[in-house]
Order: structure tokens, then sequence, then C-alpha cells
């Protein structure tokens, strides 16, 4: 239980006692000295800390109070868990831009790498296929989808916002921009996605086969490859598709062989602590998606994802919109927390104990989770408790017996803020 001697009281309480918790119109008392952690600067108001003389980047000092020390039940060695896509090298294209976090820019993350990725109106990601599976989300825009399996099968669908691809290991395919700007999110499961093996593009192929070879493989003239790009664009700037598939000899990918989930035709998973949505997106319902498991989530404002871990595998996180914030449990005393924002990524380890908080009073906190798996598994803290022996679970963190046999029973997943409980009363 060395777990809950790291995490902030007002959010151990939050997850453990929901709707009994008193009201607070604080996050941290201030009678007795004014912290300047929210001013970036490591000061506790209570003799703890001094303000910065040195050099520093105070914007960042301003995104990152917990970096200054301002969670107390911080301890121990944690690695960064954090990376920006905004720190990222951007690669800008004709037709697009990509920019991407991967193993070197973000260690800790073992199992998964990922990309935002622009297209315009008609441009194309060529066409290519790669050693690991590929899966994608888009946020903006629309986009076409096109893909062979190893049996012939195919599928052309257009994709819209919240709508998901998943090409497997080795799967042929290509992605063009319908809308005038179209963006999406790119997650492979592989951390170290640039290594070269990893992804093939049909034209770089093309252009370093002898053309005899060429000639003889399609059954055409040499000088129809004569133009093929070298080296490859890997955007190229087109105009939208206008022509159909058909006839393919082994039919389209349908059913539970499709690539495409469209999360929003699907309901979300109950959240019994009514603190925001929250959608399942793995092979329980979308069969396809095999070696990735991912949730789609929104958190109201004040809200709390439930202090809980993952027992199969490390969690990858996008945060899309907002503003929140997650205190790290690693084990051995060693706890840390992170503020994150608009277009950070970050890396859990696995079976590592966290929350995840919204920290605005105002704005939804949006995030996609990420698992290289074949499902979504977790263990809700407040659960394990309700669901031991109440005399046991009282003996061991020190609390009374009455309020241990009250720990609900019921994941609660997303848990309201105390104020809205009082609002909505």
């Amino acid at each position: 239980m060395r777990l809950l001697a790291h995490l902030p009281a007002l959010v151990l309480a939050q997850a453990l006692l929901g709707d009994a918790l008193p009201q607070s119109r604080g996050l941290e008392s201030r009678t007795d000295g004014r912290p300047e952690f929210t001013e970036g600067q490591p000061v506790d108001g209570k003799g703890k800390g001094a303000r910065i003389l040195g050099g520093t980047n105070h914007q960042i000092d301003l995104q990152n109070p917990d970096n200054l020390g301002q969670q107390s039940t911080d301890a121990g060695v944690v690695p960064n868990l954090k990376w920006s896509f905004s720190d990222s090298k951007t690669r800008i294209l004709k037709g697009g831009w990509v920019r991407e976090q991967v193993i070197t820019d973000l260690p800790s993350s073992h199992d998964i790498a990922g990309a935002q990725q622009h297209l315009t109106k008609g441009s194309i990601r060529e066409l290519h296929w790669h050693r690991v599976a590929e899966w994608g989300f888009v946020y903006n825009g629309s986009v076409l989808i096109s893909a062979v399996d190893e049996f012939g099968r195919y599928q052309a669908e257009t994709l819209n916002f919240g709508d998901i691809w998943y090409f497997p290991k080795g799967v042929a395919h290509t992605v063009q921009g319908l809308e005038d700007n179209n963006e999406f999110l790119l997650v492979f499961d592989e951390a170290d996605f640039d290594k070269i093996g990893t992804t093939f593009n049909v034209d770089d192929w093309v252009s370093h086969t002898p053309k005899d070879v060429l000639a003889k493989n399609f059954g055409l003239d040499p000088s129809v490859f004569d133009s093929v790009p070298s080296p490859n664009p890997y955007i190229v700037a087109g105009s939208v598709s206008t022509k159909d598939v058909t006839d393919g000899p082994a039919g389209e990918l349908t059913g539970d062989a499709s690539f495409v989930y469209r999360t929003l035709k699907h309901d979300p998973e109950p959240s019994p602590g009514n603190g925001g949505v929250f959608y399942k997106i793995d092979s329980t319902n979308f069969p396809a998606s095999k070696t990735i498991a991912a949730t789609f989530v929104t958190l109201k404002p004040g809200g709390l994802r439930e202090l809980h871990w993952h027992p199969n595998a490390e969690e990858w996180l996008y945060f899309h919109s907002g503003k929140g914030r997650a205190t790290v449990f690693i084990g051995n005393g060693a706890a840390r927390t992170f503020d994150f924002s608009s277009g950070d990524t970050a890396a859990f380890p696995d079976n590592s104990g966290h929350y995840i908080e919204n920290t605005s009073e105002t704005e939804d906190l949006v995030w996609i989770e990420i698992y290289k798996s074949e499902r979504v598994a977790d263990i809700s803290l407040t659960q394990w408790l309700a669901l031991t022996p109440a005399d046991i679970v009282a003996q061991t963190l020190k609390i009374p017996l009455d309020i241990a046999e009250s720990l609900k029973k019921e994941k609660q997943l997303l848990i309201q803020s105390p104020s809205s409980n009082s609002t909505s009363s």
C-alpha cells in the first residue's frame, strides 16, 4: 500500500470516497504561506524552496508546476515519462507534414511510437507497408484509406472524425486527404519505428529494381518506369481519387475482417463515476486489431480517471485537448507527478499505479490511451480494496472499518469532481 502514501490527498479522497468527499474550494491549502508553483517558481510557501535565479525556460516552468515540487507526495527517482509533439522535428513536404515520437525521443516508451500527420486535399501518404502494425485515429477532416491483405482482399473507405483504422503487420496501404486540411494520429506497435527495415515505400522499391525485371514482372515496356520518384517523396501532392476498386478475386474486407472501426457509432463503456465518456476499442469489438488496444476518453472539468493500473501492458497516451496531470507510482517508494496539455504524449510503465486528473475548471480533457495488447485491461484500486476483507484493508491502511466497508465495489472509471456533485444535487 505504499502507493497511497505517494498520492495527493485530495486525489486519493476523491478516488476512494467519491460522492462522500467533503467540498473543497482549493487544491492546496494556502493558509500558512503562498506557494509560487503556478508562477513558475519552486517555492512551497512553507519554508521549502527558493526562486530560480539562473537560466530557465519560464514558459515551460509555468506549464509544469509539478516538476517544481508542487506535490509533496512525489518521491524517489522516476524517469521522464512525457514528450510533447511540439518538441519533435517536423518534416514538411509538398502536401503536408509529419512529426514523430519514437524511442529516442521518449526512452520510457518501449512498446509504442506515435506521430501526427497532416495531408492537404488530394495529397497521398504514398503506397507502403510496415514490418509492424499501424493504427490511426482521424481528428480533423476526412481521409480515404486503401489496403490489400495477403489473400488479395481489399478495402477502400472514407474515414471521418473519431474513425479508426488498423493495418496489421505487412498489409499494403495508403491514406489520402479528402478535405482542404486533414490530420490524424498514427500509432505503431514498435517504439524504434525509424530503424531501417520498418517501412517500405513502393516507389523506393520500384526505383531500386532493374527496369528489365520490372518490365518482366508487370508485362510492360521498361520506359513506363522512367519517372518513378527517387528518393521517395513520402507524401505526394495529388488530386482526390475518383476511381472505385471492383472485382477483386478475394472480395472486400468487411465484417470482422474490416480494418476500419467507427468509434462514435458505438456506445461508450458504462462509467458509474459520471465523470465523462470512455470508449474502448480493442479486439473484443474491433476483431482486426490484434496487437493494439485503445481507449478514447473525455474527462469533465475537475474529473478523475480513477486510481488503477494495467496488468497486461505499458500505457502510451496522446493528449488531444485540455489540461491535466497524473502521478505515476513505480514501486519502491518512487512516484512522480506530470502535467499534461494538448499535443503531449506519455508512457506509463507496465503495471505502474496512476490516475489522470482534469485540472481545468471549464474545459474537458480529451486523450487516447494505447496498449500493445489485444485488449484493454485495468485493475481499479477502489474495487480491489472493496473486494478485500474490510478489516484487513482497515488494518493495512489505518483507516476506520466503516470507511473500508463503504468503498465502491464497482469500477468508477471516470469520477466527476466534487463540485459537480454539489451542483447536480
